[in-house]
């Protein structure tokens, strides 16, 4: 298996040596516009395509837990307070759920008198910014922990934020209003759009699918900035070795902060996007389950790598919406098994998440250092450095 293993590496770095330089970025620029002319493939209701804003909304999700788990080491397992904080914000701020306010601010919305309706683009901005403000929260305890204390705080602050969405109709806040509106839900959230543009429906879905691509490739571009930076370099110096990078100057608690509040806000994000693309946001939605799956997108994808975590979140999100209900839902009837395959989904992606733990441990497109780790690249490295050392 070593020797099959040196022998790939051997045809992929030949094969890279012999690719132009800029191959990189014209592979990402053909994929930005297959993206872009993707849904003129299908119906403009088309189950696929469905599939498919899911699938991005995930991969957004997955960019910003990839912020945290990835570049900065501090595993999450309550990534889903963050959507539940930016569908919230896309209710709170685009319906008519607060009947006692009368806000109505660049909305395409009919114009009511009563709720707060603001511009999409304003609730996205409210949106990241209550999840990054979150985000550092939730940071605060986590600082001396390291290991499973920060998931099992993590964890607990998920499960708080589910609770509360849960009871929150019994959280008054003035005139009759309730903080949430618990499992019935915040109905009728306004639909994106900027004044004088198109409205968003649920008969066309190319708009959405434009609006959800368009978010990813700002997360993105943020995203290799971000890790680029004297802020991205600082994470990863935590991550590899917290005491070393500590004694080197770099700021532990606020650099742990800025990594919680940044992936917070591309949660968010997606988040409030989802929230408008469903029309309604309910308590049910925000379970446990959900930081799992966003999760294993991080750890298929390769952790710390990008566009890992871009393969990762399509690839489940594929899975999950389009696979396993469209698909292959009906195969366990063909062979004389009386319950449809969306009933065992977690199951399948635990299966999934074996297998690539057995045969690709560093995920579907890894980062470099981690591809080296993991086929055990950089343990030659050292031993070829010791020896011309010595």
């Amino acid at each position: 298996m070593s020797e099959l293993r040196a022998q790939l590496s051997e045809w992929r770095d030949a094969l890279e040596a012999r690719l132009p330089p800029w191959w990189l970025r014209g592979l990402a620029a053909a994929l930005i516009v297959i993206g872009i002319v993707l849904p003129f493939a299908f119906t403009q209701d088309s189950g696929f395509l469905q599939a498919t804003i899911i699938a991005v909304a995930y991969a957004v999700m997955s960019l910003g837990l990839n912020v945290v788990v990835g570049f900065a080491g501090l595993l999450d397992l309550g990534y889903v307070a963050f959507y539940a904080f930016g569908a919230y914000a896309a209710g709170w701020f685009g319906s008519f759920f607060f009947f006692k306010a009368k806000i109505h601010l660049l909305s395409t919305a009919p114009a009511a008198d009563i709720g707060i309706h603001l511009n999409f683009i304003l609730v996205l901005v409210l949106a990241a910014i209550i999840c990054a403000v979150a985000g550092m929260i939730i940071g605060l305890p986590t600082l001396r922990l390291r290991g499973d204390y920060i998931a099992i705080v993590t964890l607990a602050f998920g499960e708080i934020i589910g609770v509360v969405a849960r009871n929150g109709t019994d959280i008054h806040i003035g005139g009759g209003m309730t903080l949430t509106a618990g499992s019935l839900g915040i109905s009728a959230i306004d639909p994106p759009g900027l004044p004088g543009v198109y409205k968003f429906n649920g008969l066309n879905l190319r708009p959405w699918y434009w609006l959800i691509l368009a978010i990813m490739l700002f997360v993105l571009f943020c995203t290799i900035r971000l890790r680029d930076s004297r802020l991205g370099r600082a994470w990863i110096a935590l991550r590899e070795d917290e005491v070393a990078a500590i004694s080197m100057g770099i700021p532990s608690v606020r650099t742990k902060l800025t990594a919680y509040a940044v992936g917070a806000a591309f949660g968010g994000l997606s988040g409030a996007f989802i929230g408008a693309y469903n029309t309604v946001v309910s308590s049910d939605q925000f379970v446990f389950g959900f930081s799992i799956l966003i999760l294993a997108m991080v750890i298929v994808g390769g952790l710390g790598s990008i566009w890992g975590a871009v393969a990762g979140g399509i690839a489940l999100g594929y899975v999950n919406y389009w696979l396993i209900p469209q698909v292959l839902n009906t195969l366990p009837s063909k062979v004389g098994l009386n319950f449809p395959l969306s009933e065992i989904n977690y199951g399948i992606f635990g299966f999934l998440l074996l297998v690539m733990m057995l045969l690709r441990p560093q995920g579907l497109l890894p980062e470099r250092r981690r591809r080296l780790e993991m086929t055990g690249e950089v343990a030659a490295q050292d031993a070829e450095l010791t020896e011309t050392a010595a």
